[in-house]
This record gives C-alpha cells, sequence and structure tokens, in this order.
C-alpha cells in the first residue's frame, strides 16, 4: 500500500471488526485518512467501540474532506467487496457515490468471492478497470486472512465459554454437522442441527425441533407479493430462458381433430424460420393427436410433442401450453 500513489480503497465485510483493526493500523503506518463508505461498517465500528473494542482506530474523515485531501493521503474502507449493487463499492464503480475513484487509484478485495457472486463482482471490476484503476485480489497479493474460526478457535471459544447447548448456523450442511461434532466432544452437552424453517424449542428439557414454518425470500411482482420459489416466478424464469408456445387443438362432436392445430411461439428464438417452425410444430401436433383418448392424455401427447419440435429447433425447451377447443 506504502507503493500506491493514488487513493486506496479496501473492501472488506463490515462484520469483520479485526480486519477493520488492521486496515486501521495500515493508514496509520503509511500516513493515510481513514474515510468509512457504507452504514453497516459505520455500525460496526460505533458498536465495536462502545463494547471496548477498536479504540485505537484513526478518527474517520467524511466525504468531503476525503475528496479535498491529496489522493495519496487518503484510505477508503466500503462495503460492496461481493458484488452488491447497492453497497458503496458498487455505487462508486457507478459513479453514483460522493467518493470519486479515477485512474491511478487502487481497489483491494480483502475478501473471497462467495461462490455465486463471480458475475456481479466481475460487473463491478470491469467497471472498475475502465476507469483506469488497479484491482487487487487475493490472487494478486497477500490480502485475505479469513475471518472463519477453525477447529482450534471454537475449541478454545467452547473451553472459555462452557455452554451447554450449541446451535451450529451459518455453512453447508456438512460444516453444520462438523461444527456439532466438536461441540459434543468439547464438553457441550448437547447440538442441535438444525435447516431453515425448523422451530427448535431449547427449554424447559432437552432441546428438540417441535415444528417446521415456512421460509424462503419474496418478490413484489407489481401490486402482489409472492414467493421467489413459488410457481409464478419459476414459470417466469422459464418463459424467460425457453419462451413458451400455445396451442388450440379444434375438435369435433365425433372426436377427431375438427381443423388444423393453431399454434402460436412467444419468445422462441426462431426468427426468419418462424414460418416454418409453426408448421413443422403443427404437423408434430397432429402426429401426436389421438381421438377417443382421456383429455389429459391427449392435451400431455401433444404438449410433449410440440415441446420435442421445439428442442429439435433451437435446443431449448420452451413451455408449452395445450387448449383443447370443442367445435360444434
Amino acid at each position: 500500500m506504502a507503493e500506491a500513489k493514488g487513493r486506496v480503497l479496501v473492501t472488506t465485510f463490515a462484520s469483520n471488526a479485526a480486519r477493520l483493526q488492521t486496515i486501521g493500523r495500515v493508514a496509520r503506518e503509511t500516513g493515510r485518512e481513514v474515510c468509512i463508505a457504507g452504514r453497516s461498517l459505520e455500525r460496526i465500528l460505533r458498536v465495536a467501540q462502545a463494547t471496548g473494542y477498536l479504540k485505537d482506530f484513526p478518527p474517520p474523515i467524511g466525504f468531503d474532506e476525503a475528496m479535498r485531501l491529496p489522493k495519496s493521503a487518503v484510505l477508503i474502507i466500503a462495503t460492496g467487496g461481493q458484488g452488491e449493487p447497492r453497497a458503496a463499492l458498487g455505487r462508486i464503480a457507478g459513479g453514483t457515490h460522493d467518493l470519486k475513484l479515477s485512474e491511478g487509484d487502487t481497489v483491494i478485495f480483502s475478501s473471497r468471492i462467495i461462490p455465486g457472486n463471480e458475475v456481479a463482482i466481475g460487473r463491478i471490476m470491469n467497471q472498475l478497470s475502465d476507469l483506469g484503476i488497479r484491482i487487487i485480489t487475493e490472487r494478486q497479493a497477500h490480502v485475505h486472512v479469513s475471518g472463519h474460526p477453525g477447529r482450534p478457535e471454537l475449541i478454545e471459544m467452547y473451553n472459555w465459554v462452557r455452554p451447554q447447548i450449541v446451535v451450529p448456523v451459518h455453512g453447508e450442511a456438512r460444516h453444520l454437522a462438523e461444527h456439532a461434532r466438536v461441540a459434543l466432544g468439547h464438553g457441550v452437552s448437547y447440538a442441535i442441527v438444525q435447516k431453515n424453517g425448523a422451530v427448535i424449542r431449547l427449554a424447559p428439557g432437552e432441546p428438540k425441533k417441535i415444528e417446521e414454518v415456512r421460509v424462503g425470500q419474496l418478490v413484489l411482482d407489481g401490486d402482489v407479493i409472492l414467493p421467489a420459489d413459488g410457481s409464478t416466478v419459476n414459470e417466469r424464469r422459464r418463459m424467460g430462458y425457453g419462451g413458451l408456445i400455445t396451442v388450440a387443438l379444434p375438435i369435433g362432436d365425433n372426436g377427431e381433430l375438427a381443423g388444423t392445430p393453431l399454434i402460436r411461439p412467444f419468445g422462441v428464438p426462431v426468427e426468419e424460420d418462424r414460418e416454418d417452425f409453426i408448421a413443422d410444430a403443427t404437423d408434430a401436433a397432429k402426429r401426436a393427436y389421438s381421438p377417443g383418448g382421456q383429455e389429459d392424455a391427449v392435451r400431455e401427447s401433444v404438449r410433449l410433442a410440440v415441446r420435442r419440435c421445439a428442442t429439435l429447433w433451437t435446443g431449448k425447451k420452451p413451455l408449452v401450453e395445450v387448449m383443447i377447443l370443442q367445435v360444434a
């Protein structure tokens, strides 16, 4: 950091107070003023100092002062290292924050990429690169130290606290199970491995799961609140990926087709081959139709035939909705 001539921004998880301590020490040793960007960082710093930690953390300066000082005199600590678009780093990269970075400045990502955030983080890194900003991650320098405790730290904590019950949180199922085994092997009487939605009774008596409640994300769709993993949102995703095809089958009183099936593709990538595709899908629907069968079985047979046709044409599996129209 001493080699950096421009502003330096370090992004970190706000909850890692130990990393804040390290960054503050580096700022003092390199003669830089600290500027905090992110409400969660400000809150953690305030709470940590109120409880006796980070007492020697350098007093932060405001955004205006940070922009007035020489670039080499400023170190910014910001949230948003996992690509969150509304966090401080995302807004700085997009030019919508009071703090500005420019060519010659440096951004240090002190956290590893959490799987699933690669695209969002890459987008912000590209925006920073377009501004001529140097980017440093753990791949370029030793800037990351895990904030997660290892087995020795957990054992030491249990020796200090001596709890009767442990309910592991944060991690995959295998991590929770291993945490429970460590606790049970070092003096803890009970360990409950739970999943999201489990209601755990800790007392009286032996702790155990007593109920299961529905959990998950909700989305606002227009004026309606829906579960993020519900049928409506899942259908939207499927339509967005593969499109939708409607099939109308005109059926006469004798159960035979009373006309040509009407097929309409929506969002299916056939473009200039649309008419040829419709003709091919129509033939597939005719061949799949079997007079005299159960209505649900007939509808499913036609649906699968039209979807197979679409897959051959596009490599995708669109939603296919089949309607049976009785014609007098």
